[in-house]
């Protein structure tokens, strides 16, 4: 069987202080230019070959991108790749810069990749060489694949030039870490990444990292009364279905979490007794890329070694059709108590979720976040450029919009609340599991899902329509984008999420 978990190398990153020279060159087989819009005179002497780039540029068109594409008549014929960019763009704007530019660069044999980023203030210098950097972790990363002859590897090194400070890049490093986890676990086909081989592999990540590791099989759950996660689980042929708990307690053995991490694991959605058609179901194996931006968030936040004592639970199950699949209007009590009217056999991870943020919430942390491949209403709202978010704390969504501007993974938030519940009104049961109607699908899921959560404790779902684009999305170069561990480290570290109300 292949390996699960995704190589451990990451490529070497150095970073070098003063002017930009002939000497500081030799290494570098590409060279990304960054350079400000309007670029002074005098910045090409600081250039080698300078003149001749300069006169090379003038005969492009205003707006290229690259704005330049040649090679240094130097021993290593370094190709030179410039591209412009405003000072003070936006997060997302940056980050999609860099991008470009690496998949410019990257049309030859693999070497040392250098940037050098000319013109600029230090603030800007210092975002542009993070985005420039975030980007070629990406786009050196290789996402799974089970060829005889394997793609050979994209950046060998990673060289940051002319800095006139060092930057400190351990976040990038761990978000990229994070994000390469999350792909990679989504890219795996489902007969590899199947419910027990996805619980072996966290189980092994635990073993390596350090972290604490429970697995809760289907008997364990029927124990606890976890209806609604069992009622989707039902379908398998087996009881390979699992909520795996992964615990980070740095210094803390026995604290409570501070933060509590939830992802939908469907590792496979056939749509159950409502059968998606085959479009609709062609890419399902990636149904579980809430569950594996969960582990990649909660992967980031141990790399880094933030004090922070966090939970991570993931809902590990296939949506099967079979004869014991679970069925419209069938009758489901979940794990707290409340009885469920099943309407729909394809809106199944509000019914995983439901449980596994009951068991979340039941800790107390002080925050739960959620992270679902969800609705497709999310998608009809906001395409595959931004994400829906969803919280029970209403004033936080300014909050929750500035994270994603800075961070370059953008989010818009969505109502939810009591007046919504109208819509999943029974006359059987607690509550409608969804509406046979199609309006504000996205909406009525995170209503639903809100009715879960124990202690009014304070709570953000994030539908991931961001999850694939097709091109790739902001640095990430691939359509499955790992959208969501950036997003947040940025609400943990930017926003202070944690740290109360501003």
């Amino acid at each position: 069987m292949p390996d699960t978990l995704p190589p451990s190398s990451v490529i070497r990153c150095t970073q070098h202080l003063g002017k930009l020279n002939s000497k500081a060159l030799e290494p570098v087989d590409q060279l990304l230019l960054i350079l400000p819009e309007r670029v002074p005179a005098a910045l090409w002497k600081q250039i080698p070959q300078g003149a001749r780039l300069q006169a090379l540029l003038r005969k492009r068109g205003k707006g290229e991108m690259p704005a330049l594409q040649t090679r240094l008549a130097n021993k290593r014929q370094t190709l030179v790749v410039a591209g412009k960019i405003k000072p003070g763009a936006d997060a997302f704007a940056r980050l999609t810069f860099a991008r470009r530019l690496v998949a410019a660069a990257l049309g030859e044999k693999a070497g040392c990749l250098g940037v050098a980023i000319l013109g600029f203030d230090a603030e800007n210098e210092r975002n542009l060489a993070e985005a420039a950097a975030a980007a070629a972790l990406a786009a050196s990363f290789s996402l799974p694949e089970f060829k005889n002859k394997p793609t050979p590897p994209r950046i060998r090194s990673l060289r940051l030039l002319a800095l006139s400070e060092r930057v400190d890049l351990d976040r990038t490093m761990a978000e990229a870490k994070g994000n390469n986890l999350a792909r990679w676990l989504t890219a795996l086909p489902p007969n590899i990444l199947d419910a027990r081989n996805y619980a072996d592999a966290l189980k092994e990540l635990a073993t390596e990292k350090g972290w604490q590791y429970k697995r809760y099989s289907t008997k364990e759950l029927e124990k606890l009364g976890a209806g609604a996660f069992l009622a989707v689980a039902q379908g398998n042929d087996n009881d390979s279905a699992s909520i795996v708990r992964l615990r980070y307690r740095p210094g803390k053995a026995s604290a409570k979490p501070d933060l509590g991490l939830v992802g939908k694991g469907i590792i496979f959605d056939t749509g159950g007794t409502n059968l998606k058609p085959f479009l609709s179901m062609l890419e399902m194996h990636g149904d579980m890329q809430g569950s594996a931006v969960a582990a990649g968030t909660f992967l980031a936040i141990s790399e880094l070694g933030l004090p922070l004592a966090v939970d991570c639970w993931l809902a590990i199950t296939e949506n099967r059709t079979g004869p014991n699949a679970y069925k419209s209007q069938d009758l489901i009590t979940a794990l707290n108590g409340k009885t469920i009217q099943t309407i729909h056999t394809d809106a199944e991870g509000r019914m995983v979720l439901a449980d596994t943020l009951t068991l979340a919430t039941r800790e107390e942390p002080q925050l739960v976040i959620d992270y679902a491949t969800l609705t497709g209403a999310v998608l009809n709202a906001l395409t595959t450029r931004y994400s829906g978010v969803f919280t029970n704390r209403s004033d936080w969504h300014p909050r929750l919009k500035r994270a994603g501007r800075t961070s370059g993974e953008r989010v818009w938030p969505f109502p939810i609340g009591e007046e919504f519940l109208e819509d999943l009104k029974s006359d059987t049961a607690d509550i409608q599991q969804c509406s046979a109607k199609p309006l504000g699908d996205h909406i009525l899921a995170g209503s639903f899902m809100a009715e879960f959560i124990d202690n009014d404790t304070p709570w953000v779902h994030i539908d991931l329509a961001a999850s694939n684009h097709k091109g790739g999305l902001a640095h990430v170069p691939t359509e499955v984008t790992g959208f969501g561990v950036r997003y947040t480290l940025g609400l943990l570290l930017d926003e202070k999420i944690l740290e109360g109300d501003r």
